[in-house]
């Protein structure tokens, strides 16, 4: 499994829209390493779905739920490491300290 340290061009910089909305910029490798693994998540709750709709037993429906569950797991922690090793880096650096907050809030959401 890739993580964003596996690949090179991981590290996102954070730019402005026209209107001041920030955005985020991914190398073409990592916005196609996580768009697979979201389209095979979507498939994975296709099929809890359908398991669902058979009456498949709760345990294994339970298991393929943990399934994706970890693979959205996987996809943060991704997104989360490209992110503190680029945006939040470039924002401490210009002397923006409220990004720790920001990204306490959000680990905190990502760890529920």
């Amino acid at each position: 499994m890739e993580n964003a340290a596996d690949i090179n061009e991981s590290e996102c910089c954070t730019r402005f829209d026209g209107e001041g909305e920030r955005k985020s910029h991914h190398s073409d490798k990592v916005k196609s390493n996580l768009v697979s693994r979201l389209n095979r998540i979507e498939g994975q709750i296709r099929g809890v779905k359908g398991l669902i709709e058979k009456d498949t037993y709760c345990d294994d429906v339970l298991n393929q739920i943990a399934a994706i569950q970890s693979a959205l797991n996987s996809v943060g922690k991704i997104l989360l490491e490209g992110h503190m090793r680029s945006c939040v880096i470039e924002r401490i650096q210009s002397g923006d300290q409220e990004v720790i907050d920001e990204l306490l809030v959000t680990v905190n959401k990502l760890m529920k």
